[in-house]
């Protein structure tokens, strides 16, 4: 036997009839701070020190890889191309 019971109500209604807390308050008091926070930080921060932490390889580092992945596309291409010959 197989019963199916369909219960139509908002996510705040399941939330009360269960007796969980209601943390929208408290999240949107953390989400606040977190946001002041981390605006203080930027404006305090260099732009040389903001993209050290954004580009933990550095600049040449990325250029480096890029590079490498476009000569190893290239002799790829220079591959296939042989073999069409």
């Amino acid at each position: 036997m197989k019963i199916t019971i369909n219960v139509e109500c908002t996510p705040e209604e399941a939330r009360r009839y269960m007796g969980l807390p209601d943390v929208a308050p408290m999240q949107e008091a953390m989400l606040k701070e977190m946001q002041q926070q981390m605006m203080a930080n930027v404006k305090s921060m260099q732009p040389s020190e903001m993209m050290k932490a954004w580009l933990p390889m550095g600049l040449n580092g990325w250029l480096d890889m890029q590079k490498n992945l476009w000569t190893q596309m290239t002799s790829i291409a220079g591959n296939k191309d042989d073999d069409q010959k």
